[in-house]
This record gives structure tokens, sequence and C-alpha cells, in this order.
């Protein structure tokens, strides 16, 4: 079951999509976990290939709920991309948390942040100053913003950012202070401070951002005294997880993961 609707971040409406198991809403007791999906790099709440809409379909089925969401200037939500900065994505993102609280048969205690790309790196920063996120699962995460970005972008795109006050990327106009905002966030280090558990999982044929970042997540994440760490590659992934061998294999890993999760908590209380 799906649901359209929006949330409001200052003065946009950012669109957002809910996903529930298949007659959830007509049980008045019931109280799902929730997993936010946050895109990355100038994507959307489809992504590339619709990974993140079969990513909900396939979670639904185990009884999560999910939410999508675009990011400001992305997708079906009002805005300008490039006129935000990283910490605006951290905002949006805590807009979104705030939204999913508030929707029906939704369990707060247990909200899940899954963030691929820069959306893997916003959703670090935004778990660690957020005490409702319960866990994290990391899809190919950035984890070297500035540097990564500019990779992608081009680094001499971005050398005539001073003389045309923008870069022309893929249609997106990204302006000096979104590049820029990028350089003080640093989301490996930055894991070392959240104290859920986490799933890392990357494919090793990723040509846009290294699967080695994601050793180095874990080994930030298995320095801290709380929260367990389980890393996964996958072996012949691209950055998308577009093939269908590939995509299965990622949903299966990250489903076993999350009913571990949930079993425990059913026990825990």
């Amino acid at each position: 079951m799906e649901k359209q609707g929006y949330f409001l971040w200052k003065d946009y409406k950012l669109t957002a999509t809910v996903h529930y198991p298949r007659h959830t809403l007509g049980i008045p007791q019931a109280k799902l976990p929730i997993v936010i999906i946050c895109h990355g790099f100038t994507s959307n709440r489809i992504g590339v290939d619709r990974l993140f809409v079969k990513t909900a379909q396939q979670l639904t089925s185990s009884q999560f709920a999910v939410l999508r969401f675009d990011y400001a200037g992305c997708g079906e939500s009002e805005g300008s991309y490039g006129e935000n900065t990283f910490q605006d994505l951290i905002s949006q993102t805590q807009a979104a948390i705030d939204y999913a609280t508030k929707l029906p048969c939704i369990d707060s205690r247990e909200i899940i942040l899954l963030g691929h790309s820069l959306g893997g790196a916003v959703a670090v920063h935004t778990a660690t100053i957020n005490p409702r996120v319960k866990d994290l699962i990391l899809w190919a995460s950035v984890g070297n913003p500035y540097e990564d970005i500019v990779n992608i972008v081009g680094k001499n795109e971005c050398k005539c950012l001073p003389e045309k006050g923008y870069v022309d990327h893929l249609g997106y106009s990204l302006k000096a202070d979104f590049l820029q905002s990028l350089q003080a966030y640093h989301p490996i280090k930055e894991l070392s401070r959240f104290t859920g558990d986490v799933l890392l999982l990357h494919g090793t044929e990723d040509k846009d951002i290294p699967s080695r970042y994601c050793s180095h997540f874990s080994d930030s994440a298995r320095t801290r005294s709380r929260g367990d760490t389980q890393l996964q590659l996958i072996k012949g992934a691209n950055h998308t997880f577009s093939s269908i061998h590939h995509f299965n294999d990622l949903l299966a890993q990250t489903l076993n993961w999350l009913n571990r999760q949930s079993l425990s908590e059913r026990i825990t209380i």
C-alpha cells in the first residue's frame, strides 16, 4: 500500500511516498518499524533503475514501513538542489523523521535511516545528532563528501566556479555554497559517535564511490563502546546495484539484518 504526500521544510514542500505492509492501516494496534531512505547526489526517491521503489516493495513484504522522499530541488520537491548546503540536507532529513513519527501505525522507537551514496553521509551526520534514529544502513556511502562529489562533477568544471558562479551538472546548477559546504563534513570519522547498530554494504565494482570506504566506515564504527557493526561487500556490483543478481543480494543482506534487529527488539521488550 502506497500513500503520496509531502512535508514542509522551511517554505518548501518535499514530496514523499509512504509504503505500508498490506492491510496494516486496518489494524489500530499495529506499530511498525520504519525505514527512511535518503537518496544520493542529484537523485530522487525513485532511484536509478527504480532502486528505492523496488527496495520499498521488498521491505514492506517483511512488515516494515518505508518512507521515500525527494530532497529539495530533486524529483518532485520544491526548491533548487544546488542552493542547498550539506547542513540543509541534514535538516531536511530531520524534517523527514518528524514526518515519519506522526504517520499512523509507526513505532517511533524503531526509526532506521537507509542512506545511499551522498545520502549515506547525510544519514550518518543526521543519526549522530538525532536520538530518534535507532539504526543505520549505508549503501555505497560517500566517505569524503567534498572530494567524492568534485570527482563526480569534474575537477575542471569546479575550477570554473569562481568565474561562472555555478557548475552545470546534468542540468543542476550547483552553487559555490553547496560544494564548499561539503568540506566540513567527515562521515567516516562521525560514525564513531553513533550508538546504534550499523549495516554497511558496497559493490566491489563501484566506479563512483570507492568500495574501500566500507572498510573505513567499519573500522570507525568498531571503535565505539556501543553498537554492533556488520559489513558485506557485494562482488561485482556497481554503484546502484543495477543487475537483478546484485539487487537481490543487496536486499537479502539488508532484510536479513533488519529482521534480526526487529527480533532482537521484540525479545528485549
